[in-house]
């Protein structure tokens, strides 16, 4: 099978690898589409390497079709189309997967639209449903609002009934946000999303932050959170070290919680098998019936998979990027 191996630092071959086979409780699928996420970016870079046990080619989440299952699965069928999460090995003709971390694609969707959910799906569910527990009535706000994070958790908030605010850094950018259901739209680079966020919820604050910075924003979203507010980071864009004022923190009595999908175990309580069957009873009835929709910025087919990188890393796309690999 061919796959995409970085090679001479950032470059991005596709060339011929060694067939994978699906081991005990995985099975293989055919690979259609693959999604573009921003650890791939970090992985092709060498600053980011897999689980111990994981494919060295690059890619979360992929859809296609099974063709092949491992031994004890049961629960799927060769020729079945899916999306799945991954911890590596999506940009390839084919990848090996856990049963587990296998969802149907939803009703109404096509093939190709699928690999745009898996990733963004798994990070905004277990983040805001499984740990934040956002409920309606909530104001949450996300950093990269028009990012693939953000398209989808404004919709997935939206739907729960929340009130939802977003920071982007053009307007172009903040009118997708609007058209998917945001309430409040920030311009981080001539407003304040403190002062902003205070202003419309009467000095309060969001019940709950997303936040893809990391330090650059952690003091500022401490005083953006509410009272008793949760405050997930789940990227470090902005730096990996801050200083945390507990003094303000403790004030709030609110949480600070860095959460990662791809280091996590398949099984247990908090593993991926868990998030993917959670995402498939809550998130995947949204899907169906249109309240939420996989957002997609641009589609290249997978020999251009630098050329997706660059985009993604310019800023330049919305949504989600993807990876063509077969029709």
């Amino acid at each position: 099978m061919r796959a995409i191996v970085a090679e001479s630092g950032t470059d991005l071959v596709w060339r011929e690898v060694p067939d994978v086979t699906a081991a005990d409780d995985e099975v293989v699928v055919d690979v259609v589409t693959a999604g573009v996420n921003r650890a791939d970016l970090l992985q092709a870079a060498g600053h980011y390497a897999p689980p111990p046990g994981a494919s060295e080619t690059i890619g979360l989440e992929v859809s296609g079709r099974i063709s092949a299952l491992g031994a004890g699965v049961t629960s799927w069928t060769v020729g079945q189309p899916v999306c799945a999460l991954l911890a590596g090995g999506g940009y390839a003709e084919s990848v090996a997967v856990p049963a587990g971390q296998v969802m149907p694609v939803p009703d109404g969707l096509g093939l190709h639209e699928a690999a745009a959910l898996p990733e963004v799906a798994c990070t905004v569910w277990s983040n805001l449903g499984m740990t934040a527990h956002l409920a309606a009535g909530q104001t949450v706000l996300f950093h990269g609002g028009a990012s693939g994070i953000g398209t989808h958790g404004i919709q997935v908030a939206h739907a729960l009934g929340c009130r939802v605010a977003v920071t982007a850094g053009s307007a172009k950018k903040l009118e997708v946000c609007r058209a998917l259901g945001a309430d409040i739209t920030i311009n981080y680079r001539d407003e304040d999303f403190v002062e902003r966020i205070k202003a419309e919820t009467d000095g309060v604050g969001a019940d709950v932050i997303l936040d893809l910075l990391g330090a650059s924003y952690l003091d500022r979203n401490i005083d953006a959170v509410a009272p008793d507010g949760r405050i997930i980071v789940i990227g470090f864009q902005g730096g990996l070290k801050a200083e945390l004022n507990f003094g303000k923190l403790m004030a709030k009595r609110a949480g600070v919680i860095s959460t990662a999908l791809r280091s996590r175990p398949v099984d247990g309580p908090s593993g991926k098998s868990a998030i993917v069957a959670s995402v498939v009873e809550n998130v995947w009835p949204m899907v169906a019936d249109g309240r939420v929709r996989p957002i997609v910025g641009a589609e290249l087919p997978i020999e251009e998979a630098a050329d997706a990188h660059r985009l993604l890393e310019s800023g330049d796309a919305h949504g989600k990027v993807l990876l063509r690999v077969r029709d």
